[in-house]
């Protein structure tokens, strides 16, 4: 979870790691059963313990603080950042700073206080929280503590189980940050009568899952920054906001909007231009960043290097108001009616993950979202020939890139719906990636897939019947889309 992406945008798969290979001798590795767990024989700094035969390495872990500081803060604000794995210290956070704030206001001067907003997450990665053993286990229904020494690096069981158990770390810390952190603090703002607004990705130690993480928020936003050739374009971060929001019905997608540049350097028509893209994949409100207030006429006044300077000492901003009557009424525009999309690409279940892979890339004339597997398992059903979501966003192709994993219950899912008419385009998983069932999950997977895939080998036959609906290997998105009847909603 510490490895960090040295740049702006982190690869699809970056936190993906290889298969490594089993040691060339078992003396290499430690068999489950000759792990104990000896810390009821601790007290405090002293082990009383009846050493058995053998060699033995006595290895303690314990849980520390990760060092990680919340930035950028005024000195009196600046403190560690909250576990965020554990609601309940979230709330013990939340009382001490808004609900400080909210004691101190009284009802009646609250009208304009209406959200509680979080940035990206920049915070470094987490990895253990009070009380993880015993949730993992009931989660997974195997015990972590005997592989907990895979953590120093050392192989327990096999490499496969090694990694295997990994993987299972990375999934569940992902799912916690989202239901703990980001579901904590929506329910707890809402119980003061404010909506949580948050960007759902982050670099320097994003530990999520970009979708699901979305998915538990109220208001939902990407960011891209002015100027088309900036490092931080959005290019991940919005696709991350707009398809988190389409997935999981969430009414509007916000964007940071032309942060950072060299201030005072674009002029609206460069802004519309930017502005014009951003609203192409997805956005529908735009959050001017930045409005700085301009307390005296002193010019240029008060300025910040990471934002467009939309205040009255811009010298253009008397003549702007044109350009701002045009978002305005593109926002109400891009707020009416649902999205249309007709590809779904699967993001797959590795974690961390910040962003979906476009492959191949989607075929001009038609649009896309990323999907992920809790809203396939839990969202998605068949409707008149389409994978179809409560709220009334469809598809009518899933795709599966080249390396995504996926468990029993996804795939399972997944066979489901192309049974009652659905679209699938995409190689079968050969495995599991977890190690909860194992090996049953890999023969599971095998078994699903062999159904799915039965007639569809991507060579002899790249497009082929399965119950009401279809799978295609190897064919061409266009000529699968044209299979199913679906044409481009714009032709050049």
């Amino acid at each position: 979870l510490n490895s960090l992406f040295q740049g702006s945008q982190p690869p699809f798969d970056f936190y993906t790691w290889p298969p490594q290979a089993e040691p060339e001798s078992a003396a290499l590795s430690v068999p489950t059963k000759a792990v104990q767990n000896i810390s009821a024989l601790l007290n405090g700094d002293k082990l009383t313990w009846d050493v058995p035969p053998g060699e033995w390495i006595i290895q303690r872990l314990a849980m520390v603080p990760t060092g990680a500081y919340n930035t950028p803060a005024p000195p009196d604000s600046t403190g560690p950042e909250v576990d965020k794995m554990s609601r309940e210290l979230l709330r013990v956070h939340f009382d001490a700073y808004v609900g400080n704030l909210l004691k101190r206001m009284p009802a009646a001067d609250r009208k304009a206080l209406k959200h509680v907003v979080v940035d990206s997450y920049e915070v470094g990665s987490q990895n253990w929280t009070e009380g993880f053993g015993e949730a993992f286990k009931v989660h997974y229904g195997y015990d972590a503590t005997p592989f907990l020494p895979v953590l120093s690096g050392r192989i327990i069981g096999s490499a496969e189980q090694s990694n295997r158990f990994l993987w299972d770390m990375r999934r569940f810390v992902a799912d916690r940050i989202a239901s703990e952190y980001v579901g904590g603090l929506r329910d707890i703002s809402r119980e003061h009568g404010l909506r949580s607004w948050q960007q759902n990705y982050g670099w320097d130690g994003f530990s999520g899952e970009t979708l699901q993480y979305g998915g538990q928020v109220e208001e939902i936003s990407g960011e891209f920054w002015a100027g088309p050739d900036h490092p931080y374009g959005g290019n991940v971060e919005l696709r991350d906001a707009s398809s988190a929001a389409h997935i999981y019905g969430l009414p509007a997608v916000y964007a940071e909007a032309w942060t950072g540049g060299p201030a005072f350097s674009n002029t609206p028509a460069q802004l519309k231009r930017r502005g014009d893209w951003a609203f192409c994949q997805g956005v529908s409100q735009m959050v001017l960043h930045v409005n700085i207030a301009q307390p005296d006429e002193r010019r240029p006044g008060i300025s910040a290097w990471f934002g467009t300077e939309f205040n009255r000492h811009n010298t253009w901003f008397n003549q702007s108001k044109s350009f701002f009557d045009y978002l305005t009424r593109s926002h109400f525009m891009l707020q009416q009616g649902k999205y249309v999309a007709d590809v779904a690409y699967f993001i797959g279940e590795d974690t961390p993950k910040m962003s979906g892979l476009q492959q191949p890339v989607v075929p001009g004339g038609y649009s896309y979202d990323f999907i992920n597997a809790d809203v396939i398992i839990n969202r998605l059903q068949m409707k008149n020939g389409r994978f179809t979501l409560p709220d009334g966003m469809s598809y009518r192709l899933i795709v599966i890139p080249d390396g995504v994993s996926m468990r029993p219950e996804t795939l399972k899912k997944l066979r489901d719906l192309v049974a009652q008419g659905g679209a699938v385009w995409g190689a079968p998983p050969t495995k599991s990636p977890s190690l909860q069932n194992y090996p049953a999950c890999d023969a599971e997977i095998g078994r699903l897939a062999a159904q799915l895939w039965a007639k569809c080998d991507g060579v002899k036959t790249q497009s082929a019947a399965f119950g009401k609906g279809r799978v295609f290997r190897g064919a061409s998105l266009v000529s699968a889309l044209q299979q199913v009847r679906v044409q481009p909603d714009v032709v050049g």
